[in-house]
């Protein structure tokens, strides 16, 4: 039954009633942490739906505190400098931003180096911010929470390397197994003796000896950290992948060898220009890649994830309520996004129940993307009419959203580009749509442009009608309400015949008893 605008709803459907409107969502709706790490200290707070977050403020200081900590045993000097300072604007920035308490942790180089005690005191008497030394096993749980808040109910190992350790955690249904440290960073390698023979004997034992501990762990492994990104991003450009978006980039083993031979035979200064890597994280690369290969070897997980949600991202997780933590972080985005920016909020839910018959035997993946197309098919109106359809492509491909893997990314793409045009070719996206297979450009399409049709029907209090499709027989018929039928004039028509042109269907249009040829 199709639900009606401002009527109170009967069914939610399989994704459950919006939560972020709820007070515990509002509650983390502007959340600040920091994470002071042995290669740089990062602020990033958070805002909009709690489950799925956006990034309001993100900023990065590369401090190198842990450069020389295997040599002296302390933090750098000017590390330590750097991180003061960069503590001292943040507090402030938090301060600006009206937010609670900054939530601080720092990691493997202040909890290993002989001064990091005196390094917190210091920090708190200049700027009274009070920082958190966690233990790796810690920082591990708080890594695979991480990847959680972006993959709910996942399974896997994740590996996160920073500047001093690896920390290694599994995740089987959203909970989080065992844990385990090490000291892989490549900081910490770069002062291993013995040259390169002794470093990649060191990394093989260290990597033995996790194996044995973390038991099997052959499906998939989530990457945490700037290192493997960077080598994604040296990845992706050896491949010539068209869609430049970290999270949730696939890797073969196959593919990560052939990257780490590629990284050893070119120049590191070309590749960190043609990549997009800065000169700090192109240095640590090359043993950052010395460990990753190490670690599929010993693994041999059967496909590779990079995530983009890590330790802060697991920090914002910890606060959350398990019922929020349960919940699609895809369609809680969608949602605020449609709450926030579209012309008539709670439209998508009803155009989802009306064009939903074109899609009866799709499966739960792919309703799921087509509840996420509706809830954000109008949430671009603002954009410059001839610039609309590309704006809304990019939104879906670059956007910050979390449980969507790179061809579902594509497919909201070009059914959201539909929703405004009829045509999709000679645009700057063209190579992108090879990561999907041709019935899906099809089908998304057929989303687009029943979308497009069904914003003409734009009701608020009343029953739009009803679609029926008989994929078999090639009919499409549209049963209006005695509401909508004033507005399917001439432009409705004709955004109807395209969708029935794509469908290759016959159609008929009905009012209720009355029935009229189209």
């Amino acid at each position: 039954m199709t639900d009606m605008i401002g009527a109170a709803p009967t069914d939610w459907g399989p994704f459950g009633r919006p939560l972020f409107n709820d007070p515990k969502a509002r509650a983390l709706s502007r959340v600040g942490v920091v994470d002071v790490g042995s290669n740089s200290v990062r602020l990033v707070v958070f805002d909009g739906a709690a489950r799925s977050p956006a990034y309001f403020y993100n900023e990065k200081i590369m401090c190198a505190l842990g450069e020389g900590l295997g040599d002296t045993g302390r933090l750098s000097p000017k590390g330590r400098a750097r991180a003061l300072s960069a503590l001292r604007r943040f507090k402030h920035l938090a301060n600006g931003m009206d937010i609670a308490p900054l939530t601080i942790v720092a990691t493997a180089a202040v909890r290993d180096a002989e001064d990091g005690p005196d390094f917190c005191d210091e920090v708190l008497r200049e700027t009274g911010l009070r920082i958190h030394v966690i233990d790796g096993r810690e920082e591990a749980r708080l890594s695979a929470q991480g990847v959680l808040l972006g993959w709910p109910g996942s399974y896997g190992l994740v590996c996160d390397i920073g500047g001093s350790s690896m920390e290694l955690a599994e995740i089987n249904g959203g909970v989080v197994g065992r844990r385990e440290t090490s000291a892989l960073g490549p900081l910490k390698l770069a002062s291993i003796k013995g040259g390169k023979k002794g470093r990649r004997k060191y990394i093989r034992e260290t990597l033995e000896k996790l194996a044995a501990q973390m038991g099997p762990q052959k499906n998939r492994l989530f990457l945490v950290g700037g290192s493997w990104r960077a080598i994604a991003r040296i990845d992706m450009e050896r491949r010539g992948y068209p869609l430049h978006v970290l999270h949730e980039y696939r890797m073969s083993r196959k593919s990560v060898r052939e990257t780490v031979k590629y990284i050893e035979k070119e120049d590191a200064a070309d590749l960190r220009s043609r990549a997009g890597v800065s000169s700090s994280r192109m240095a640590l690369v090359p043993l950052a890649a010395e460990v990753l290969k190490e670690v599929i070897k010993q693994f041999k997980p059967h496909d590779i994830a990079i995530s983009s949600y890590g330790i802060r991202e697991g920090m914002l997780y910890e606060q959350m309520p398990q019922d929020l933590r349960d919940r699609d972080p895809l369609i809680e985005a969608c949602r605020f996004a449609e709450d926030k920016d579209a012309r008539l909020p709670g439209f998508g839910r009803q155009l989802y129940n009306f064009i939903l018959p074109l899609f009866s035997g799709a499966s739960d993946d792919r309703k799921r993307l087509i509840r996420a197309a509706c809830l954000l098919h109008d949430v671009s109106w603002r954009a410059h009419p001839d610039y609309r359809a590309e704006v809304c492509f990019d939104n879906a491909t670059r956007a910050n959203l979390g449980g969507l893997k790179h061809a579902e990314r594509v497919f909201l793409g070009l059914a959201l580009m539909h929703r405004y045009t009829n045509k999709r070719n000679g645009t700057r996206f063209d190579t992108v749509y090879d990561l999907i297979a041709e019935k899906d450009i099809h089908q998304a399409e057929v989303l687009g442009k029943a979308m497009r049709f069904g914003a003409m029907l734009w009701l608020q209090g009343a029953p739009m009608g009803e679609l029926r499709w008989f994929p078999k027989k090639k009919e499409l018929e549209l049963w209006l309400s005695r509401e909508a039928d004033p507005l399917f004039g001439e432009v409705a028509e004709a955004r109807f015949l395209s969708l029935a042109e794509t469908l290759g269907a016959e159609t008929r249009v009905k009012l209720r008893r009355a029935s009229r040829n189209a």
